[in-house]
């Protein structure tokens, strides 16, 4: 019986082992599964990355076109502002020409039926109004112009002798100044000398007896006897003597006086000098 007992418990050690290998067996199972799950799970987690950049790209794609087409409209803004600048700018150059053709013309007839030529834009009556205006205007100044230049020109006529009146007025201007007749005899002073007074000098001298036509006398110094004559005072025919000063004890002073007629003539009397400087 001993040996039976050993011998199925020697089976139940060799069954208990299976079991614990069957255990592994199943765990290794679930690892393998577990680690397949993770690759899955790995492999879906790169995938979602590869689906995220390609939205991003489609993000940046969809940007790019925007900011083309943001880029395209500016251009053709652009452009749309350049060709109204343009449009603008030759607009004005019509309207300069409209408006500076009626100034042109010569004739006011022709001047009336060029603007209603000219203006073919019948959106813009207000530039036909303002070209008539302008036509007025010019007109208006045409004919003022005519009437001041006729009212010159009968001035001018009427005023004509005015030349002859000045041309004969120019002798009798001419004729004026009369040319005075010569003096018949022309005298120098005599008894010219010189008294000392309290400032200087008084100079006295005789009249001539030539008065016809004397109009005065010229009282003249010389310093140091060189030099040109300086006169110092012109006094009348019947004044006969001057009062001179002393400025200074150096040197000399030479003294004239001289008679002065109605012609320009004159006549010197002796010349003398006296030590010092005399004004």
């Amino acid at each position: 019986m001993a040996a039976k007992k050993k011998t199925a418990a020697k089976k139940v050690a060799k069954k208990a082992p299976a079991k614990r290998t069957v255990k592994k067996v199943a765990k290794k199972s679930a690892a393998r599964k577990s680690v397949a799950k993770k690759r899955v799970a790995k492999k879906v987690a790169k995938k979602a990355p590869a689906k995220r950049t390609v939205k991003k790209v489609a993000k940046k794609s969809a940007a790019k076109k925007s900011v083309a087409k943001k880029s395209v409209a500016k251009k053709s803004t652009a452009k749309k502002a350049a060709v109204k600048k343009r449009v603008a700018k030759k607009a004005p150059a019509k309207r300069t020409v409209m408006k500076s053709a009626p100034i042109k013309v010569s004739a006011p007839a022709a001047v009336v039926a060029k603007p209603v030529v000219a203006a073919k834009p019948v959106a813009a009556p207000k530039q036909s109004a303002s070209g008539r205006v302008m036509f007025l205007v010019v007109a208006g100044i045409v004919i003022l112009a005519a009437i001041v230049w006729s009212k010159s020109s009968t001035n001018s006529d009427d005023a004509a002798p005015t030349p002859s009146m000045s041309q004969s007025a120019e002798p009798t201007a001419s004729a004026t100044p009369t040319e005075t007749p010569a003096v018949a005899a022309v005298e120098a002073p005599s008894k010219f000398v010189a008294l000392k007074s309290a400032d200087g000098l008084k100079l006295r001298w005789v009249a001539p007896t030539a008065v016809d036509g004397l109009t005065g006398y010229n009282v003249e110094i010389r310093a140091n006897g060189a030099g040109d004559w300086t006169t110092i005072a012109t006094v009348p025919a019947d004044q006969l003597s001057q009062n001179v000063t002393k400025s200074s004890d150096t040197g000399w002073t030479q003294f004239r006086v001289s008679s002065v007629y109605s012609d320009g003539q004159s006549a010197p009397a002796t010349v003398f000098g006296i030590p010092g400087e005399f004004k």
